[in-house]
């Protein structure tokens, strides 16, 4: 009797919003950014003082993505089967992976390492959120063991008893306290840190890890106003349909090629997808000459100014989307 194939094991989606965006009041230019970052997976970090919802909004992220492709489910689930942490008989994963290590993890666990290489937190979290809480409390080593992950998309783990390569394209969302105290800047003047104090904290992140994050901004604490509106902010399932139609434009564009996303945009994606015209060229002149920005910043720019006109519904990139986005790279951690 000849064989037959075996079906694929069932996929269940996720249904409904447990953690919806409806939850957040206040905080729109926050939000902003999250709906930018998932629809065009940029890397985004939170700086508020404390309870201002830069963990609220993180958590939600996931539940604003598109559903997982077969191929990102069975990437995800070999990674998990790797480490060991797939169930007997669960088939595949297809809820995206939503991480969130202490900060006092190491680099080997961030990363991944052990005598047998086995997949850190950033593999762990691949096609995922790697949601990285109290940003300048991670050590330095660990904070500096980022950065090759976050320009390849790649964990590289060398030891004595052999070599191994892991996926690691998670959307890392950071987020931060301006200072030791968490409220420097914040109008009711409870900072007690000194100017000194303050510069210190921020330079506990370096130039070359901000570099590889596209979006940087700020979630203010709430005014008593904001927490009584009853206004009701846009819920989740809204959100999601417009980064899914976003996302659908960049699937269109890029057909029958490697990327993703525009955040996957290499060079020749750049220059078809990513010109400016005379207006534009003028403003990224002007903006990489004051802000003194690199190479590399200049390409994030235009990564994130194109999923701002996706999301606006623009074949072209706008003036105004390359302000927004050039906007997000003038935070003061950025100028220090």
């Amino acid at each position: 009797v000849p064989a037959e194939p075996l079906a694929p094991p069932e996929v269940k989606e996720g249904s409904g919003f447990p953690l919806d965006f409806g939850d957040i009041r206040g905080q729109a230019a926050g939000k902003r950014c999250a709906r930018i970052a998932a629809a065009g997976w940029h890397h985004l970090l939170l700086i508020g003082p404390p309870g201002s919802g830069k963990t609220m909004m993180a958590e939600r992220i996931p539940y604003i993505m598109p559903p997982m492709s077969r191929e990102e489910q069975m990437e995800v689930t070999k990674i998990y089967s790797a480490a060991g942490r797939l169930k007997p008989g669960s088939g595949l994963i297809s809820a995206r992976p939503f991480r969130r290590p202490h900060h006092s993890v190491s680099d080997k666990v961030l990363i991944g390492g052990g005598l047998v290489p086995g997949p850190g937190e950033m593999s762990l979290a691949h096609d995922g959120v790697l949601f990285l809480d109290e940003f300048a409390e991670f050590s330095r080593p660990a904070l500096e063991a980022l950065r090759q992950p976050l320009e390849l998309g790649t964990v590289f783990i060398h030891r004595l008893r052999g070599s191994s390569t892991f996926p690691a394209k998670p959307l890392v969302v950071a987020a931060m306290n301006p200072c030791r105290c968490g409220w420097y800047g914040d109008p009711s003047g409870r900072c007690t840190c000194s100017q000194g104090a303050v510069q210190a904290y921020l330079s506990r992140i370096s130039g070359p890890l901000l570099d590889r994050i596209d979006i940087i901004t700020e979630v203010p604490s709430l005014h008593f106003d904001e927490l009584r509106s009853t206004t009701v902010p846009e819920s989740s399932a809204v959100v999601k349909q417009r980064v899914e139609t976003a996302r659908a434009i960049q699937r269109e564009r890029f057909k029958g090629t490697s990327c993703r996303c525009n955040a996957n945009m290499q060079t020749p994606e750049l220059r078809r997808f990513c010109e400016l015209d005379e207006t534009g060229a003028l403003l990224m002149q002007q903006a990489f000459e004051s802000l003194g920005l690199t190479a590399r910043s200049y390409d994030r720019i235009r990564r994130v100014a194109r999923t701002i006109a996706d999301l606006a519904g623009s074949e072209s990139i706008l003036p105004e989307h390359l302000s927004e986005a050039i906007q997000y790279r003038t935070h003061q951690l950025i100028q220090n």
